[in-house]
């Protein structure tokens, strides 16, 4: 056998690697084992084997991934990965590149989930042009989630202290169990008859199995399908659910969907503040800019020098007439000299007989002179007349007339829009004031009502209180310390 026809092994296994890499059915693998020889390097790169009863295969996890995990890996883990498989050059051992790891033991229900997810993201379910966009300032905000727990009261307080002017609408249902994807569903519809501005669906966090509702196939297509913007809002940061990504927008929580749902009346406040400032500066801005036009045309040399430039206009017009004067004499001149000289001749060299004849045409010739003369003054005159049109249409006194007209109504236009515009935002301020003072808890004082406080902490139960304790009561118009002496509740 010829040497030439023999492979390096560099080459043999890079044509191996070649073959794996190019396999579509190894470039997205799931797997579950139990790791064993298990090193965290310093770079945060993973290294372990996967093995069960009969084998094992080499993975790497690297820290770009790594970081994305919600649990700690170590020795003797029964884990769920996807990744890719693939030959490492140097050793020629082939090995799992993990992109995703998670703790075994919902392995059914992983595989599922991402079954579902790749399924639903083919037929465009997760596309952003399906996404409506959130209102700014809605007035009715329904909530679909369990009528207990803590996910409700935080969607509720939320809510509250952020613009407790906005409606909102409970749909209690179930959001764990079997029966709760067809309570989930029937809720989403049945919020579509409330007139609502935005819909939030979830629940507090929990165990992939108790968070599977919302992973259920008919939640999702229930809340792609719904009219109204949807924000989910379900579990904690970490989970993710199918309908985080079928919704309008993707909560972390469901404290933050509230804050998605509706604005901070303070942000508002202070929005409309700034815009007020900014409105008064830009107006100024522009009143400045026009009283410089202003100043600018005032000190204009047409309107301090008007009479020098029709002076100019009219001494020019003096040159001109000169001009054309000078030049019809001397063209008449000219021609007059020319046919005396001619009729000169013609006695000199004619005979008798023919002088009669002769005469006739310079009689015919002097005529032609004449009319010809006429017509040159005539049309020099026009032309005198063309000129003076000409300098009085370009008069400047007249121009000046007409800027002041213009002047004079954009004054008049720009009073009248900053006058109106100046109302609209005083009357919006005014709404804005009243809206401020109807939420300030102070005004509530001088009807009679009092705020107590134990340890700078407002009371709202007297189970937070023990006899002998002091508390601070504030009244409308000042502070009293009193001494708890007894109890009694309702």
């Amino acid at each position: 056998m010829n040497e030439k026809e023999y492979l390096t092994v560099s080459s043999l296994t890079k044509y191996i690697k070649y073959k794996f890499d190019i396999d579509n059915n190894l470039k997205n693998v799931f797997l579950k084992g139990e790791i064993s020889n298990f090193k965290a390097h310093s770079t945060g790169h993973m290294y372990f084997s996967l093995k069960d009863e009969k084998s094992k295969i080499n993975a790497i996890m690297f820290n770009f991934n790594a970081k994305k995990l919600n649990f700690k890996p170590q020795e003797g883990s029964k884990v769920l990965v996807v990744g890719k498989i693939s030959v490492f050059e140097q050793t020629g051992a082939y090995q799992i590149y993990i992109d995703d790891m998670k703790e075994d033991g919902i392995g059914n229900l992983y595989v599922a989930f991402e079954k579902l997810k790749q399924d639903l993201q083919k037929e465009g379910l997760f596309d952003p042009k399906h996404k409506k966009p959130i209102p700014v300032f809605p007035k009715r905000v329904g909530v679909v989630t369990a009528p207990t727990g803590a996910a409700i009261r935080d969607i509720l307080s939320t809510i509250k202290r952020r613009c407790n002017k906005t409606e909102v609408i409970v749909f209690p249902s179930l959001v764990q169990g079997e029966n709760a994807k067809e309570d989930i569903v029937r809720n989403i519809k049945l919020a579509e008859n409330y007139n609502l501005d935005v819909l939030i669906v979830g629940r507090g966090g929990g165990s992939i199995e108790d968070l599977w509702p919302f992973n259920e196939e008919i939640v999702a297509r229930a809340i792609f399908e719904c009219s109204i913007p949807v924000i989910s809002g379900t579990g904690h940061e970490v989970d993710f659910t199918i309908a985080d990504f079928v919704a309008d927008y993707r909560a972390e929580t469901p404290t933050g969907a509230a804050e998605k749902a509706v604005p901070n009346l303070k942000d508002m406040i202070n929005y409309f503040d700034q815009f007020k400032i900014r409105l008064n500066e830009s107006m100024n801005k522009k009143i400045e800019h026009k009283k410089l036009k202003l100043e600018n045309i005032k000190n204009s040399y047409v309107i301090k020098n008007p009479m020098m430039i029709i002076e100019n206009k009219i001494q020019k017009l003096d040159i001109v007439n000169e001009k054309i004067i000078t030049l019809l004499n001397q063209k008449m001149e000219k021609t007059i000299n020319t046919f005396i000289n001619l009729s000169q001749k013609v006695l000199y060299l004619s005979p008798y007989n023919k002088l009669n004849n002769y005469n006739v045409k310079l009689q015919n010739l002097n005529e032609k002179i004449n009319l010809i003369s006429n017509q040159i003054i005539k049309n020099n005159i026009n032309k005198v007349n063309n000129i003076k049109q000409k300098i009085e249409y370009l008069n400047p006194i007249n121009k000046i007339e007409k800027y002041k007209k213009e002047l004079k109504n954009y004054n008049d236009n720009l009073n009248k829009n900053i006058n109106h515009i100046l109302l609209i935002k005083q009357n919006k301020f005014k709404i804005i004031l009243e809206k401020i003072e109807i939420l300030n808890p102070i005004a509530i004082l001088g009807r009679g009502y009092s705020i107590t406080k134990k340890d700078n902490k407002v009371l709202n139960s007297v189970h937070n209180i023990k006899v002998n304790d002091e508390l601070n009561v504030k009244l409308k118009d000042g502070n009293v310390l009193v001494n708890v002496k007894e109890i009694n509740g309702e």
